[in-house]
């Protein structure tokens, strides 16, 4: 009977047959897991594990499954499954200031292993403290998502402890606790490969921009690359000179404002290691005002291999930014199958390259700062 017929049925008066239609119409719009194992010949549970991937199904068993899915348009429903399995299907990352770009890349990183395994990236991005303590308080009792990924930030014992009791897998990522499973870049040997290059082209008063080593969030790669400095200093018998040394937000206008202090000295360093790119195209732009010739008078080389070292052909200190990000979301999935396994800490290399903007110092220049 059409659709059409049942209605002029009830018009007619006949309301008891309202029961029926409705019971008749969901019947014909829903079909569910029983419906599939029913076609099949299985148990529902055998229709889960097919669904589920499960290995421990035999291949004509699965080979039933999948043909009465296909026969009935059967479409499991998510919300029902994530209920069942206790999963969302999605990752929570926690990230400060993404709009850096730095952090912009290895989002990139975790985004594209995200896509390619089919789960949803949910974003927290934290611009305080307390905006960062009430993520990691609150997130894993409301368990929205399976795991989560930290990118830069500093965890406190008391928060890693809360989430390990609640069975939340974390990875930090550009940070590091004792409890979880973390990837970091050996910020002390980038800084150093930065420095001794500037040496070996034989500068001597080396100018340096680091990050803010302590401010409203601690990053604990701004002293890892200080002390980068003084291992190159020292193995080149050089002095640490603190008035060569200026800290700026990690960006273009923080390392504009501490390169015009630099070169405003008496005796202006001939060479600037910045600790990121931004701040080292500030320092393109000081040099510029002040009518200073890259790298004839001023070698410059920044720290990160972002679009835009390349782009200005920036001599930099090339962080495995994507690589991080995929590695990150991989160590996570392995945390969330074995949550027993012992925590690492994974230290990834970075990558000196050249480029425009470092030269060897001449004689002349050499002779008129020493």
């Amino acid at each position: 009977m059409l659709f059409s017929d049942h209605l002029s049925t009830l018009q007619n008066g006949n309301v008891s047959k309202i029961d029926e239609l409705i019971e008749q119409r969901l019947n014909e719009m829903v079909t569910t897991i029983h419906d599939v194992a029913r076609i099949a010949g299985v148990g529902i549970g055998t229709v889960s594990r097919v669904i589920n991937n499960n290995p421990g199904v035999k291949p004509a068993t699965r080979e039933k499954v999948l043909t009465a899915i296909a026969q009935l348009n059967y479409k499991p429903n998510p919300i029902a499954r994530s209920m069942i399995s206790k999963r969302t299907g999605a990752i929570g990352v926690i990230v400060p200031f993404f709009t850096r770009p730095f952090n912009t890349e290895l989002l990139r990183g975790v985004e594209t292993a995200l896509a390619h395994l089919g789960k949803e990236l949910v974003l927290y991005n934290v611009e305080t403290d307390s905006q960062r303590d009430h993520y990691f308080s609150e997130l894993p009792m409301h368990r929205r998502v399976d795991g989560l990924l930290i990118l830069s930030l500093s965890l406190e014992d008391s928060f890693a402890l809360g989430l390990k009791e609640v069975g939340m897998p974390v990875v930090l990522l550009d940070a590091y606790s004792p409890f979880f499973t973390s990837l970091v870049v050996n910020n002390i040997e980038g800084a150093y490969q930065a420095v001794k290059s500037l040496i070996e082209k034989g500068h001597r008063r080396i100018g340096f921009i680091n990050g803010v080593i302590e401010g409203n969030i601690k990053f604990n790669r701004a002293n890892d690359r200080l002390i980068g400095l003084h291992r190159a200093l020292g193995e080149a018998g050089l002095l640490f000179e603190p008035e060569l040394m200026l800290t700026s937000e990690l960006d273009r206008f923080g390392g504009k404002k501490a390169a015009l202090h630099l070169l405003s000295l008496e005796r202006q360093p001939t060479a600037i290691f910045a600790s990121s790119d931004m701040q080292a195209v500030g320092v393109l732009e000081a040099a510029k005002v002040l009518n200073i010739n890259v790298p004839e008078d001023l070698s410059v080389i920044g720290y990160d291999g972002i679009e835009v070292s390349e782009l200005l052909e920036l001599s930099t200190i090339q962080q495995p930014m994507q690589h991080m990000g995929e590695l990150g979301v991989t160590k996570l999935l392995e945390q969330m199958k074995k949550p027993q396994q012992s925590p690492e800490l994974i230290r990834l290399s970075t990558t000196l390259i050249e480029r425009r903007t470092t030269a060897t110092l001449t004689p002349i220049h050499q002779a008129t700062y020493e």
